[in-house]
C-alpha cells in the first residue's frame, strides 16, 4: 500500500493518510484482516510524526474501517465493503470543500438534507 502526503496541501497531514487507506479499502488493495504499518514506521516514510499518523488511524477507527489493537497495530476490519470506504472517502471530500468555501457543519447537513429530501 502506498502512502502520499502533500504538506503544501490545505488538508491536514493525518486526513491525507486516513483518505490513503480509505482509497486502498475502495480500491480493494488492501483487505479486511490486513495490517497496516506501525504508526512509527509509516511516520518514519513520510517524514511526519507518530501522532500524526496516529491521529489519521483515529480517524479511520471513529469510521469503523479499522480496529487499533494493542501489540498488533491498525487492522482493516472484516465487516468493510469497498462501497462504504468509498462513501466515506466521498463524505471526506464533501467536508473538506464546504470547510474550504467556509460553511458551517449546520449549513452542510442541511443541504445534504435537502438533497435527500428531493431525491
Amino acid at each position: 500500500m502506498l502512502f502520499r502526503v502533500d504538506p503544501g496541501s490545505s488538508v491536514p497531514l493525518g486526513d491525507q493518510i486516513a483518505a490513503s487507506v480509505r482509497g486502498a479499502i475502495a480500491d480493494g488493495a488492501v483487505r479486511p484482516g490486513e495490517r497496516l504499518p506501525a504508526a512509527r514506521a509509516l511516520a518514519n516514510s513520510l517524514g511526519v510524526n507518530m501522532h500524526t499518523v496516529l491521529r489519521g488511524y483515529r480517524r479511520l477507527r471513529e469510521e469503523r474501517l479499522i480496529e487499533l489493537r494493542r501489540g498488533r497495530g491498525a487492522v482493516v476490519t472484516a465487516d468493510q465493503s469497498p462501497g462504504r470506504a468509498r462513501l466515506l472517502a466521498g463524505i471526506q471530500a464533501l467536508v473538506t470543500e464546504a470547510r474550504a468555501l467556509g460553511l458551517s457543519d449546520a449549513e452542510v447537513l442541511s443541504l445534504v438534507s435537502a438533497r435527500l429530501t428531493n431525491s
